[in-house]
């Protein structure tokens, strides 16, 4: 019998970025999800999303695996990198454009660039 955390495992091994999220990335149903993808999205990251409404278990299980209370997860590389908070954060001091770099994930510098500017 398959756990919530045997899930979890197995989605963040097999997708080099997953969101863990309130709804989808085309149809998010909270603001902190909406503003993680919709940075994803801007910047073009290719990433898997996962609607913790969908199923309590996964829900309170991302929680569980990551030992952090909140939602949205983001995960690169079978690794949590943060919550809302710390994606806006690291867009924002580029961070993010050095960790995707790092681990061989396409984006749009460009685009990176543009959020950036828009919040100087």
């Amino acid at each position: 019998m398959t756990t919530a955390t045997d899930t979890i495992k197995d989605t963040v091994t097999k997708n080099d970025v997953v969101l863990f999220m309130k709804g989808t990335k085309s149809m998010p149903q909270c603001g902190f999800s909406s503003r993680v993808a919709g940075v994803l999205n801007f910047m073009g990251v290719e990433f898997a999303d996962v609607n913790v409404l969908a199923d309590p278990e996964i829900r309170q299980g991302i929680k569980d695996y990551s030992d952090w209370p909140t939602i949205p997860q983001l995960y690169i590389k079978g690794e949590f990198v943060g919550g809302c908070d710390i994606i806006t954060e690291m867009t924002l001091s580029g961070e993010l454009d050095t960790l995707l770099s790092d681990k061989g994930i396409a984006f749009d510098k460009a685009a990176a660039d543009k959020i950036r500017e828009a919040n100087a």
